[in-house]
């Protein structure tokens, strides 16, 4: 099996485009299930010899390790993608995985700023440094055009169209789209860019670290909760809160669904769905706090 993994995850980077994170991720789900397989039938380790009795029992495994149900939905749609690759190879008939159904997911809504206190967060950072101005352009625009933070990162000087307000922005699966982030953010690009200082000549990145190079996701994370501490607001709030809090305002100020569909680059519009959850809960609750009768 591990020959037919290796070239699985090749199809998966040259063919797909997958990115070095959904890879890895890939690649540690076929591990789990290739020694699974080794310490629990010992020859079963090839993909012709896996039938759908193996993958219930695998799945029921997962459940009893502790795995949480998103976890070990994860790992199972890692099966599927497998055993269809292999099918599409000829290697194996029938659709083995098909059948696996995910556990049941609890409801969890993602976790908010306030505007109230997104705002007061984003006044709050010093700018009297030239990083203080950089931390002020990255969290204005995540925050402004609702980015995730590996899109952040990956911003290029030759990306930004201040004339326009527009970022070129490099999504999952390598998608591009224009993005819009406002007028405050652009306020504080071009306050950076005078600022922004690289290590060498030619380095395209927009937001460079201390050293004068690419800063990274971990970096924004840090610099993240340091704000955050200082302002008096949650520190477990992460860059991906920004995310949240910008899709979940432009719903309760009007924005239809598709359109944040389009700003945030979900592929499909059930991801999206999630924030109507989030504006519907924060009606009944202000419905249940105000109206005599709730």
């Amino acid at each position: 099996m591990h020959a037919s993994i290796s070239a699985f995850l090749g199809h998966l980077r040259d063919e797909r485009q997958a990115s070095p994170h959904t890879l890895r991720s890939y690649e540690d789900d076929m591990t789990q299930f290739e020694t699974y397989l080794n310490e629990r039938f010992g020859e079963g380790t090839d993909p012709t010899q896996v039938d759908a009795k193996r993958l219930r029992t695998y799945t029921v495994w997962l459940g009893s390790q502790g795995y949480s149900a998103s976890t070990i939905a994860r790992r199972l749609a890692s099966l599927r993608s497998y055993f269809r690759y292999q099918r599409r190879q000829g290697i194996v008939s029938g659709d083995v995985a098909g059948g696996l159904r995910n556990p049941k997911q609890p409801k969890r809504l993602p976790k908010l700023l306030s505007i109230d206190d997104m705002i007061a967060l984003l006044d709050s950072i010093p700018t009297d440094t030239s990083l203080g101005i950089r931390d002020r352009a990255m969290f204005e625009t995540m925050y402004g055009g609702g980015l995730r933070v590996s899109e952040l990162v990956g911003i290029d000087l030759g990306d930004i169209q201040i004339d326009e307000g527009l970022i070129l922005i490099r999504g999952k699966g390598r998608r591009e789209r224009l993005c819009p982030v406002g007028p405050a953010a652009m306020h504080w690009i071009e306050h950076w860019r005078v600022e922004r200082r690289p290590s060498k000549m030619g380095e395209k990145a927009m937001f460079l670290n201390h050293r004068g190079t690419r800063i990274t996701t971990r970096s924004v994370g840090r610099l993240l909760e340091e704000h955050l501490v200082r302002q008096g607001l949650d520190p477990s709030s992460s860059p991906h809160t920004l995310r949240h809090s910008f899709a979940t305002h432009m719903l309760d100020g009007g924005a239809d669904l598709r359109s944040v569909q389009e700003l945030l680059g979900h592929r499909s519009l059930t991801t999206t769905q999630i924030y109507t959850h989030v504006t519907k809960e924060r009606l009944v609750d202000a419905y249940r706090s105000a109206h005599p009768r709730a």
